[in-house]
């Protein structure tokens, strides 16, 4: 990244901009809480699934499974190893 200063700015003004621009989105995270207890009911309900209705996630695994011309992979496995 280069730091001219082909506007005019001060070096020390362009260095605070990238500083800002770093650590700005970073700023959102400082204030994250955990889910308390009696949250967690709404956070279980179906809506909130990422794969809410089942027949589609059967046509979406079917189609990555034809394209990949691979099964599997997209339920709970092993270490990977092959040591089963």
């Amino acid at each position: 990244m280069c730091l001219d200063d082909d506007r005019g700015w001060p070096r020390s003004v362009l260095r605070w901009c990238v500083v800002a621009a770093l650590v700005w989105p970073l700023m959102g995270c400082i204030t994250i809480e955990p889910v308390q207890p009696w949250e967690k009911g709404t956070l279980a309900k179906p809506e909130m699934t990422f794969d809410s209705d089942p027949l589609d996630k059967g046509i979406k695994e079917h189609i990555y499974s034809s394209k990949e011309s691979a099964s599997g992979g997209s339920g709970v496995g092993g270490g990977g190893c092959g040591c089963n």
